[in-house]
């Protein structure tokens, strides 16, 4: 089968090729998934680019965490009624050397669940990371039903999965954006409140929107975003960090005391298994009810995985897609 691989870490259009590799066979408790889109995500590309001083865990690698497609083989311990069933996939490359920018991948068989009908495969492939992280930074501090949250980078894949969950589930959703365009992706996602964080009436809007401070924020880039965020958070209101950012912030340990603020980080990989069953579930259902619109996506064909991975890492607008048919 085809695949993406790279055997060093680097710039994508060094080190990413296109060959043929051995398909992969589901082990026990494993299915195989015949792909037809993969999703990037920043975690592939800063996989891919590599840390100074940390070797490569495989010595070939496969990128992609999250993809979509149609199970064709089952391990043992494995229904094989699952054979034909649309899925979607999650993790497949954390700790793995295959990933999902591949023609076929196999997981752990939880990691495949199941496409609810009238859901498309590029819809289902962009699922994974994005709205599994805006679930647990929604709800890692307890319910959000008529909470005010407020969700940093309105129009990125995790900041419009975050809208349109916290949307369903009962929240008031201020969304701070960059441009008018991306204003626009926002609002479509179901945000009350769109600011532009880098106006100077940026807090007083937010302020407006939510006189007592917003309850929850979901927070990319807290070194640049911290001091917004104090001057508009709820006495007792937390923060949930997602994204790494250069440098780390300094924190005012005093003022956040004196607040009653907390400073939560996550990890979607580090999860807890409970909170991704929970992701799954509340992804689902919010899928069969049809509350989900599709990210905005950009496709690209396998053969231009390293263009693909440059897209993402220079921040286009919504989703990357690979169509890996």
């Amino acid at each position: 089968m085809r695949a993406a691989v790279y055997q060093r870490t680097g710039p994508a259009r060094e080190v990413l090729e296109v060959r043929d590799v051995p398909e992969p066979a589901p082990g026990p408790g494993e299915v195989r998934v015949r792909l037809a889109f993969s999703a990037v995500n920043p975690t592939d590309w800063r996989a891919r680019a590599g840390l100074p001083g940390r070797p490569m865990p495989f010595a070939l690698q496969t990128p992609g965490q999250d993809g979509a497609g149609v199970i064709d083989a089952a391990g043992t311990g494995v229904p094989r009624s699952r054979i034909g069933e649309a899925v979607w996939v999650y993790h497949a490359a954390w700790e793995r050397p295959t990933g999902t920018a591949a023609e076929s991948v196999a997981v752990p068989a939880a990691q495949a669940v199941a496409v609810p009908e009238g859901i498309g495969l590029e819809q289902a492939a962009a699922l994974g990371i994005p709205f599994m992280t805006a679930h647990r930074c929604l709800f890692a501090d307890g319910p959000i039903a008529d909470r005010h949250v407020m969700v940093a980078g309105g129009a990125g894949a995790v900041g419009n999965a975050a809208i349109q969950l916290a949307k369903r589930l009962g929240a008031q959703v201020i969304a701070t954006v960059s441009t008018p365009e991306k204003a626009a992706v926002a609002r479509a996602a179901g945000a009350d409140v769109v600011v532009d964080y880098r106006e100077r009436r940026a807090a007083e809007r937010i302020r407006e929107a939510a006189p007592a401070g917003v309850d929850r924020i979901l927070e990319l880039a807290l070194t640049t975003n911290l001091e917004l965020d104090l001057a508009t958070i709820a006495r007792g209101g937390t923060i949930m960090t997602y994204s790494p950012e250069r440098p780390d912030p300094a924190l005012p340990v005093v003022r956040l005391m004196r607040e009653g603020l907390r400073l939560g980080f996550m990890l979607i990989y580090t999860t807890p298994p409970d909170a991704l069953g929970a992701a799954v579930d509340d992804i689902t259902s919010a899928l069969v009810e049809g509350a989900l619109r599709p990210l905005p996506a950009t496709a690209f064909a396998l053969e231009d995985i390293a263009a693909a991975h440059e897209a993402s890492e220079q921040g286009v607008m919504g989703k990357v897609l690979v169509d890996t048919r």
